[in-house]
């Protein structure tokens, strides 16, 4: 029952991660993410270009210019000019975390990330699993 009730909120917090990634200006891919601590929403975050840099995040040739921000880490960072911690919080993600940010994650003390696709490199999600970070794919909103 408790498990039932906890993957409503997993899939209600992936659906307003989704939203928010839709606020990025990447055209390549549009990431958001959510940080949720004892189930009040800390912080939220999209992938993007960092403050007062134009809103453009790839290049001529279409790549990803190597200067913007993910979105997990956009939150991360959020959170650390607040009065908040992460510490035992949940990050719901759109896309499964890269190896930089899964470090950024560890770090910060999130314990349990959710997301909905995966990345082509698993390296990310593999180190959060050897930190001992929960991790738990939900593919289906609905």
């Amino acid at each position: 029952m408790k498990q039932q009730k906890q993957n409503k909120y997993d899939k209600a917090y992936l659906r307003m991660a989704k939203e928010w990634s839709k606020l990025s200006y990447c055209k390549r891919k549009q990431v958001g993410a959510i940080i949720v601590r004892e189930r009040m929403i800390i912080s939220d975050g999209y992938n993007g270009t960092p403050s007062g840099f134009e809103n453009c995040c790839e290049d001529e040739n279409g790549e990803t210019n190597w200067y913007v921000l993910h979105a997990e880490a956009n939150a991360i960072l959020k959170v650390a000019s607040s009065t908040q911690s992460c510490k035992g919080a949940t990050l719901y993600i759109t896309l499964s975390p890269c190896k930089e940010c899964s470090k950024l994650i560890h770090q910060s003390g999130i314990t349990r990330v959710v997301y909905q696709m995966g990345y082509r490199d698993t390296e990310g999600i593999d180190f959060l699993l050897k930190a001992g970070v929960e991790v738990e794919q939900i593919e289906n909103l609905d």
